[in-house]
């Protein structure tokens, strides 16, 4: 009995994975994604930070019975939306079209026989 063992054939999924586009369109997303969570994270920790060590500070009243402390915790909801109205308008322009390009080529079959993207 002769023990050979063939690699199986690489999928139509493998070659998207590997094509420049496919790769374009994940270094973009990565550029994208990391520093906006990033720059959250910094916003949020700072919030916690100040709430934990800078009661004077955060307990200021602006206006009324509003204070400082109650518009950094607002403003996390706000930069919540606003972060994802941003990112889904930059994912509508700027990636989901590749994507879908992407898409199209896997389920059209236009990869067999290793055709190029």
């Amino acid at each position: 009995m002769t023990d050979t063992f063939e690699s199986p054939r690489e999928t139509d999924y493998q070659r998207v994975q590997r094509s420049d586009e496919f790769q374009a369109l994940r270094s973009r997303f990565r550029r994208f994604v990391f520093p906006m969570t990033a720059l959250f994270l910094v916003w949020y920790f700072v919030y916690v930070l100040l709430a934990d060590y800078a009661h004077d500070f955060m307990s200021t009243k602006v206006w009324g019975n509003i204070t400082v402390g109650l518009l950094f915790g607002l403003g996390q909801f706000v930069s919540t939306f606003v972060i994802t109205m941003v990112y889904a308008r930059w994912a509508n322009n700027r990636q989901d079209p590749v994507a879908e390009r992407l898409r199209r080529h896997i389920e059209d079959g236009a990869l067999e026989g290793g055709e190029a993207l």
